[in-house]
């Protein structure tokens, strides 16, 4: 296991229009980069999305799970999955699994009628909500970055930015952590939407993080 697990660092952000979903693209084995454009972030519903770290066919399969668990729901109940019965399933099939666990670390980010969440799911089936989240190799970069500049008025578009500079600051000191950056959010008004490569990169310039 320890041969194939996966570096990574992503985030997730509350902010007051929204929810913030971030991670790098490098997959490694060890000191070695086995890719450089790995997927790590996931839509799951118009609603919902998940950040991955870990090994990565564990991960795929959990995606796999969850996409049809929640396609199911919205079928027979006419409505969206809440954010919190999300990470109560995700958190339920992770427990499951005692003797062979999965190796993972994840954050599932949404909307519902009660607003805009962030939870942080551990490998045990552990699930915590919090304003923000990181998971993986370079986690703590990032949150010594969303401790300074975090706050209960951020706006979706200071979110981005402090995800963006948050997983930057992770790239540079984490070996495990690089070659791009991939951003989502998630609102009422417009769903899941991810940011294009050159938003992304423009953003980066705006804050002189190139």
């Amino acid at each position: 296991m320890e041969n194939v697990k996966t570096g990574t660092t992503t985030v997730g952000i509350v902010t007051k229009d929204g929810v913030v979903l971030a991670t790098e693209h490098r997959a490694s084995m060890e000191t070695f980069i086995a890719h450089k454009v790995a997927q790590k972030l996931y839509k799951l519903d118009t609603n919902l999305g998940m950040t991955t770290a870990g090994l990565v066919g564990d991960l795929q399969v959990l995606v796999r799970y969850m996409r049809a668990e929640i396609s199911l729901y919205r079928l027979r109940r006419d409505t969206l999955m809440p954010v919190n019965a999300a990470a109560t399933l995700l958190s339920n099939i992770l427990n499951e699994r005692k003797f062979f666990p999965y190796y993972v670390g994840l954050i599932i980010g949404g909307y519902d009628s009660r607003g805009y969440h962030v939870f942080s799911i551990d490998a045990a089936g552990g699930a915590i909500e919090d304003k923000y989240a990181s998971v993986g190799s370079g986690s703590l970069f990032v949150y010594g970055v969303l401790e300074d500049r975090w706050s209960d008025d951020i706006s979706l578009s200071e979110g981005i930015d402090l995800a963006i500079r948050g997983i930057n600051a992770a790239i540079r000191r984490d070996a495990a952590s690089g070659d791009g950056i991939s951003v989502a959010t998630i609102t009422k008004e417009k769903g899941f939407e991810e940011l294009s490569t050159e938003e992304v990169e423009s953003r980066m310039k705006k804050l002189k993080l190139k």
